[in-house]
Parts: structure tokens; sequence; C-alpha cells
């Protein structure tokens, strides 16, 4: 996967005029109105520029919430006939939308646009030939450090995952208060990227038969390795994002977050004092020759099948998602634009305010997007398999049982589930 210059922006330009022009012919002088619903940042304010840049048509935006909620909501609405015509949907959740007929196939819509995104981005809402969502950011992973404390401690950032473990070691014996980094049992999110960035494969499908892999070789032994550190007490294991946790990170007590390029916001949300303080590296690799980091987090937006006006709303989504005026209010509102030309826009800006003064972090968010995992196919159910995942995690780290046997225990549920609701299964 290579990252385009903006040199095609100019063709992609022309490509939205075209889509433009056959979505405002269909309707003459009528303004279509079209109903959205997503609670992403910089919503309100780029509805309004497609509003002021699309006279024929009218986009009213609710913010439905976010996370599983919000999937549960657009399928309810699905099923009773009135979901909006476009709706955010998270990568991971893009597949149960398929099966449950919710989204509309707007692969006659994008013929112009297939440049706009990478290979691997335009995966996360292609099946089988079909396009049921125009992406709209991305979450390469990368590792955040607190460079200010690594400094103190004279220790070196990790280049690879048993150097990380080594790190965390001398963490451990030059400030006994202070951890590496926090493992914590309720991101699923996160472990999965972990075990994809390992080449775990926890779906594929082929010929509508699906293959259920979350207990594979490699997931087993990502689990393995997060559960030595524990033993240890090299990392500590507790939820993210408490109050605890929050006061941990402010004292200087948890130097690490392997996690997505929105994480910086975060952790700046919560210690903003230490602003210009951290800095972001490549995650560690689990094999030295490979760079591939997977996807943590991300939306597309999708038309549903609901929608009497498709074509209007695949320009929405397109606009959106590739102009110009919306990718800079995204890349302001602190977004990694899936769109190349984004992204290419958002490496000549300042890096987030938690990494004040570090010269190559764009470089290195660049080369991350630029080598993301291919080929992740997210199953039907994934839903059930988060919460299996968070119950059986927790209650491993509460109980002291292995890791490993709650990814079994994930994977007996999510099987189970798919065997009863009748999708067909390879073993």
């Amino acid at each position: 996967m290579q990252l385009r210059g903006l040199t095609r922006y100019g063709a992609l330009l022309g490509a939205l005029a075209l889509v433009a022009g056959c979505a405002g012919g269909s309707s003459g002088d009528k303004v279509i109105t079209l109903d959205y619903w997503c609670w992403s940042g910089s919503q309100a304010a780029k509805v309004a520029a497609f509003n002021d840049a699309h006279p024929h048509i009218r986009v009213r935006h609710t913010d439905a919430g976010g996370g599983v909620d919000s999937a549960t909501k657009l399928l309810t609405a699905s099923r009773a006939g009135n979901a909006p015509d476009v709706s955010c949907v998270e990568y991971p959740t893009v597949p149960s939308m398929i099966v449950s007929d919710v989204l509309a196939d707007i692969a006659e819509y994008t013929a112009g646009i297939e440049d706009a995104f990478t290979p691997e981005v335009w995966g996360m809402t292609r099946f089988e030939g079909q396009v049921y969502g125009i992406p709209q950011d991305i979450g390469p992973m990368v590792l955040l450090y607190n460079a200010r404390r690594f400094d103190e401690l004279g220790i070196g950032v990790p280049a690879t995952w048993e150097e990380f473990a080594e790190v965390a070691a001398e963490v451990r014996e030059r400030d006994p208060s202070t951890h590496l980094a926090t493992f914590a049992p309720t991101e699923f999110g996160n472990f999965a990227g972990l075990a994809q960035q390992a080449g775990a494969a926890w779906w594929t499908v082929e010929d509508r038969e699906w293959t259920v892999d979350i207990s594979d070789d490699r997931t087993l032994e990502v689990a393995a390795y997060w559960e030595d550190l524990i033993d240890r007490d090299l990392v500590k294991a507790e939820p993210l994002l408490t109050p605890e946790w929050n006061n941990r990170v402010n004292r200087g007590e948890v130097l690490t977050w392997p996690a997505a390029l929105w994480a910086p916001d975060v952790i700046h949300g919560i210690a903003a004092g230490q602003a210009g303080d951290w800095a972001i590296a490549p995650l560690p690799r689990w094999e030295e020759d490979s760079e591939a980091v997977a996807l943590q987090g991300g939306t597309a937006l999708a038309v549903t099948k609901n929608s009497d006006h498709p074509r209007a709303a695949a320009e929405f989504a397109i606009w959106m998602n590739t102009a110009e005026a919306a990718y800079e209010l995204q890349i302001a509102s602190g977004q990694y634009p899936a769109c190349v030309a984004g992204q290419a826009a958002a490496a000549q800006g300042p890096p987030p305010a938690l990494m004040a003064g570090q010269e190559d972090y764009w470089d290195i968010a660049t080369h991350a997007a630029a080598n993301t995992v291919s080929d992740v196919t997210w199953g039907p159910n994934v839903s059930t398999a988060g919460d299996a995942y968070r119950d059986a995690m927790s209650a491993a780290i509460r109980d002291g049982t292995p890791l490993t046997d709650a990814i079994r225990e994930t994977q007996r549920i999510v099987v189970e589930e798919m065997r009863r609701v009748g999708f067909r299964l390879a073993r």
C-alpha cells in the first residue's frame, strides 16, 4: 500500500463533478432531503459545508451515538423501514450490516474515485466486488510513549515486542511505581489489532462459507505474550481511562500506549500538562522483517437500503470523505482521513499537541498508514465476539486463569452463535 500525492486530486474533483451532475440531473429543481446519522467530530461543520456547496441536496444530521449502540439503532431502524439515508458505520460492523440487509451496494457511483483510497482501506467496505461504504477515517497503530520519562529513566524505544518486554523489565527495576504499559482486558479492538499484526485472520469467507479462527496459533501466542508480562508484573492489567488510570498517566506512571493515530488526542484530553512530553514510534514488530500494522478503529459512510435517493446519498458520502473542504475539517478535529489526499494534507500540518515538537511525527504516521495489514475480514457477528472477549478476558484477569483460555472461549461462543443463526461454517 502506497500513499499517492495530491497530483491526483484534480482528476478526483472531475470525477466528483460527474457524480454531482448525475445526482442533480435526476431531480430537476427539486431539493432532495437526506437524513444522516454520525457521531464523530467535525460532522456538523462538514454537513454545513456540504449543504452550502450543494443547493440541490439538504442533509439533516443527527448524532446517533457511536459504538455498538449505533449499530443496534441502525439495524432496528432499518427493520422498521426508517433508517437514515446515510450512516456512519464502524469498519468491524460493516459485514454484520451487510448480512442483515441494511446497506446498499453503491459500486455504480464510485468508479471515478478508485484512486481516492488505497486497496487496503477500500477493503474495509468492499465485498465480492460490491461497495458498501465510503471510508471516512482510519487508525493505523503506532506506539505512543512518554519521551520525557523515557529520557529520565534512560530507556530506549523498543522496535520489537521482544524488546518491549525487556524495556518493561528495565522500567520496573528503575522505578517500581511505574509500568511500561497497561493491558486493558476490555479493549477488544486493540487486541484484535495486535493479533492481526502478528498474522491472525479471525474470519475468512469464500462462497458464503465462513471459517472462524479467533483461537488460531498466532492469536494464542499474542495472548500468551501479554499473560507473561502480566504474571511478571511488567505491565499492569487494568481498564483504560478510569480516574485511577488517568491519575497514573498524569503522574508519569504509565509510559506507553500501543494504539491508533487517534490516541494522542485522548491522552492530551486527560493529561494536557504533558503536551510536548510524548512522541510516537513505529509499533513494535512481532517479526523483524515485517513492518505491517493493523487498523484500530475507523468508520465509513454507508448508504442504507431504506434510502429513496441512493444516488444523492452516494454523492454526499463521497464528498464528505474526499472533498478538500471536508478533510480539512476532519484534520482540524484530530481525525486522520482515510483518503490519500487527506492524509497528504494532514502531513503538511503540525503534530498533535501531545507530540508538539516531534519533527518526524508525520513521517512515522504516514509510514504506518502505508503499511497496514491487507485482506482483513471481520465476521458477521463481531459484536458477539467483542462481548464474549470482554467477558472472558475480564474473568481471566480477575481469576488469574490463562488468557489463552479466554481466547478459546471467545472462539466457542462465536462459532456456536453462527451455527445457531444458520451461517455455513467450513469447520
